[in-house]
């Protein structure tokens, strides 16, 4: 983990509300897995306090560059709306523990779930999915057309099938209405979104393998305010984990959500 003040190379609106942002600097080379996060500091002053966590969508070594795909809702990421090429941001990171990547084998088949600002990561997993032999599936949810992003470039990588609540593009519902009756035989599934949405795909599969990197509001990053706790499964002692440093991504049901 490090702090560095990243470059802004390049920056642009690609759906409603949605940010694409590509900084450059020397962090990206401690970034290990698919899944973890930066800690973005906007502003100079206190206001906003806190940092915003965000998930990396992808990762280019050579030339130490990571992009980021941002909803601007609350006034941190509305500040970072703002910002143009060459302009530097306060990066803290990489954080987190993301997705195991070597979970699966060459041949084996995965099962990649996103919803809404729980897609970015889903990308650069799936391009080191890929990359291993592993093949790869996409389900994407958004809330309608203006809000989705990204599908032609998952399209580019492998077969992906798209969910809007209001039904303005693919299947009208949501991920799991998608996945009605597909009857794809997957090994593993990995996940990131909403609670609802990851509650409903434990029910869905109940047994199965994956992992889930969970969403949740953060102060410190690094595990030592306790602001981001949720509690095991099945643990007799009450025993809780902390999402921002314990995960983001947990098994498929090792902790509450």
């Amino acid at each position: 983990m490090m702090q560095e003040q990243m470059v802004v190379k390049k920056h642009s609106s690609i759906a409603k509300d949605i940010y694409e942002m590509v900084l450059a600097g020397d962090l990206v080379r401690q970034i290990a897995r698919p899944g973890q996060f930066i800690h973005i500091k906007v502003g100079s002053g206190i206001d906003p306090l806190l940092r915003r966590p965000i998930s990396i969508a992808e990762l280019d070594r050579d030339r130490c560059e990571i992009t980021i795909l941002y909803r601007a809702q609350g006034k941190g990421t509305k500040m970072m709306a703002e910002m143009n090429p060459g302009e530097k941001l306060d990066v803290l990171g990489p954080l987190g523990n993301g997705f195991p990547v070597d979970a699966l084998r060459h041949g084996q088949k995965a099962l990649l779930v996103g919803g809404g600002i729980g897609v970015p990561p889903l990308y650069e997993l799936s391009k080191q999915l890929k990359a291993r032999g592993v093949e790869v599936r996409h389900v994407l949810g958004f809330e309608s057309a203006a809000h989705a992003f990204y599908i032609d470039q998952f399209s580019a990588l492998a077969p992906t099938s798209v969910a809007t609540v209001d039904g303005s593009r693919g299947t009208k519902g949501f991920v799991t209405d998608a996945l009605a009756g597909d009857g794809w035989n997957f090994d593993c599934i990995y996940a990131c979104g909403p609670a609802a949405m990851l509650r409903a795909l434990e029910t869905e599969y109940p047994g199965r393998r994956g992992f889930f990197s969970l969403e949740e509001r953060m102060a410190c990053g690094i595990g030592a305010c306790y602001g981001c706790v949720c509690r095991t499964k099945n643990s007799p002692d009450n025993a809780t984990k902390k999402v921002c440093s314990d995960g983001p991504v947990f098994e498929m049901g090792e902790v509450l959500i």
